[in-house]
């Protein structure tokens, strides 16, 4: 594992983030200007399904994972990357920003397999190319990665957007993993912010049923992310300023520890 990057931040958007008080985007082309270096890795779960409505492409899940047939992967592949990622690019190119859009596939980033027949054409992580990514960093530019997976030799593959932050944190030993949300933090079953998470007390709030849903692949991300010695957050997004404010050192929402 190589050492930990003191200037690499993996940062997980979604579009409930993304809104007219939000700031992330002005904050990533900010800390790139400044010498930061940033990894951003998008979801797009709700444009996906509105796509796959207007398509009229059936729309099921198992486990919380979205199943994924060959028809649906079409407008999965076709939302990400070519509509969701192009956006972000360009977007922080008018902020100033040298960004570089990227899924999965592109020079093998992210290597995935299917593994559960009833998922169809989902994938499980079997190894993320860091290599790329450092030469993207050093060049000075943002990659932007949609969460595409390759198959061997040519299968694109569906995958969890919080697992790809997660794996991509891991591989390039980021010092920050933040994952920005519309909430301040991970709650526990009284509705506070839990500040700080360890495995002991994860594993307990999961057996409670307090981390469910989607929650599951998000915490599983973070503890993925710390192995590469560095800090994963969940923070609310829509807060301006909160990624600034994070990497800056501030301790803000839930900080995820190994």
């Amino acid at each position: 594992m190589p050492t930990t990057d003191l200037k690499t931040t993996v940062i997980k958007i979604g579009g409930s983030t993304l809104g007219a008080e939000d700031t992330t985007l002005e904050d990533v082309a900010a800390l790139q200007q400044a010498g930061e270096r940033v990894v951003v890795v998008h979801g797009g779960g709700a444009m996906i399904t509105d796509w796959l409505d207007k398509m009229q492409v059936p729309s099921e899940f198992v486990d919380g994972l979205r199943s994924t047939s060959a028809e649906a992967l079409n407008v999965v592949v076709a939302v990400l990357r070519g509509v969701i990622n192009a956006q972000l690019v360009a977007q922080l190119g008018a902020r100033g920003a040298r960004a570089v859009g990227l899924c999965g596939v592109d020079g093998g980033l992210v290597r995935a397999e299917r593994y559960d027949p009833r998922l169809g054409y989902v994938g499980q992580i079997t190894g993320v190319n860091g290599e790329l990514l450092t030469d993207l960093l050093d060049a000075g530019v943002v990659p932007v990665i949609a969460p595409i997976g390759l198959e061997a030799p040519d299968q694109p593959l569906n995958i969890n957007a919080d697992t790809v932050a997660g794996e991509v944190a891991r591989a390039i030993s980021a010092k920050h993993l933040v994952f920005l949300t519309d909430v301040d933090g991970l709650m526990d079953a009284s509705g506070a912010v839990i500040d700080r998470l360890d495995a002991t007390r994860a594993e307990a709030l999961r057996a409670a049923g307090t981390i469910a849903g989607g929650m599951i692949p998000k915490v599983e991300a973070c503890f993925r992310a710390t192995e590469g010695g560095g800090l994963a957050i969940m923070a609310n997004g829509r807060t301006p300023g909160t990624l600034r404010r994070i990497v800056d050192g501030e301790q803000l929402g839930t900080r995820i520890e190994a």
